[in-house]
């Protein structure tokens, strides 16, 4: 690391421990715009032996649990290169080394779990029908429906699915990563109209290393890192793929295509059915489709400006978490 990316780190550390309380939203608003700090942050979450790595997860902490929302979504910058971090770490064996990464992420999980009064969350998916636009179909396109005695019995309503509540942990184990990791997942896939160019290509970036290391096909993508294969959940694919497809339709549509491929060959090896129906199926919306460069103006949703997100994550009294979907480094 640089003496000056060092510099920089070391004085955005100082800042905010001196920074009044009333100048905190200002401070977080300009945050992103700090063209050599988001960089030299990356630098020290890559390098697991930094002196720096252990304050900087103990700041992120920090912001996440000030409630401030520019803070919050600055950590979730870093989420997909933390976790990724910590996976390599831990496939080799040296845990040791991602303690305080670990730290961060079990912190914003429990954080996340609970609401301000320090009850569990309980989350509510509302299922899209066929009947309306989602992100996925167009009702013209499937032509008319049987007008049926049943079809008008359910016309317009809604299938709501709840999850929740959610265990406190202290600690990772075996059984319990990736129903962390893919929560965390969840919470920055709500927050995806908030990211950054540099977090979306390190989230394409993370879902192609952790589905083709150990696999014939990391041969193929020429990646010359770790070689070990790492453990996937189903649900875990299907955020990874929620991301990526954001990221394929706002400017990452070759780090996205790319990613995408990967997650499905992972997938049919794995013949994990989720992440095949919901991958395929963007695939084939994406089709012929013209995908915008990231210097083609402001974000656009998965699914074209016709499609509307009738799925959204909301607490129990129906208050919206986040909003849902609106390092430059080669392999």
């Amino acid at each position: 690391m640089f003496a000056m990316d060092q510099g920089v780190v070391e004085e955005w550390l100082a800042e905010f421990k001196t920074l009044p309380e009333a100048a905190v939203s200002s401070y977080a608003a300009t945050l992103k715009e700090k063209a050599s700090l988001v960089p030299a942050l990356y630098k020290v979450i890559r390098e697991n032996y930094s002196d720096l790595l252990e304050p900087v997860c103990h700041q992120l902490f920090e912001f996440y649990r000030s409630g401030e929302p520019h803070l919050q979504h600055f950590t979730l910058l870093f989420l997909p290169e933390l976790l990724w971090s910590y996976l390599s770490v831990t496939s080799g064996r040296d845990p040791h080394c991602s303690g305080c990464i670990e730290a961060l992420l079990l912190g914003v999980y429990n954080l996340e779990i609970v609401d301000r009064d320090g009850q569990s969350k309980v989350l509510s998916f509302t299922v899209p029908s066929l009947s309306k636009p989602s992100v996925y179909h167009e009702p013209s396109t499937i032509g008319s429906l049987a007008l049926t005695e049943g079809a008008l019995a359910n016309h317009g309503l809604s299938r709501v699915v709840y999850s929740g509540p959610h265990l406190q942990r202290e600690t990772f184990t075996a059984q319990n990563r990736f129903q962390v990791l893919t929560f965390l997942l969840l919470c920055y896939n709500a927050a995806l109209s908030y990211m950054t160019s540099p977090s979306l290509q390190s989230l394409c970036q993370l879902g192609s290393r952790v589905c083709i290391c150990g696999y014939p096909r990391q041969h193929l993508r020429r990646y010359k890192g770790i070689s070990t294969r790492m453990t996937v959940s189903s649900d875990f694919l299907v955020q990874l793929i929620t991301g990526i497809h954001y990221a394929l339709c706002n400017g990452e549509s070759d780090l996205g295509s790319r990613a995408l491929e990967d997650v499905l060959y992972r997938a049919q090896l794995e013949l994990y059915p989720e992440p095949l129906l919901v991958g395929n199926a963007i695939k084939s919306s994406l089709h012929g489709a013209v995908l915008k460069s990231n210097k083609e103006g402001p974000a656009l949703h998965p699914g074209g400006h016709h499609a509307h997100f009738l799925t959204h994550i909301a607490q129990r009294r129906h208050q919206p978490v986040h909003p849902r979907p609106s390092l430059e480094e080669t392999w």
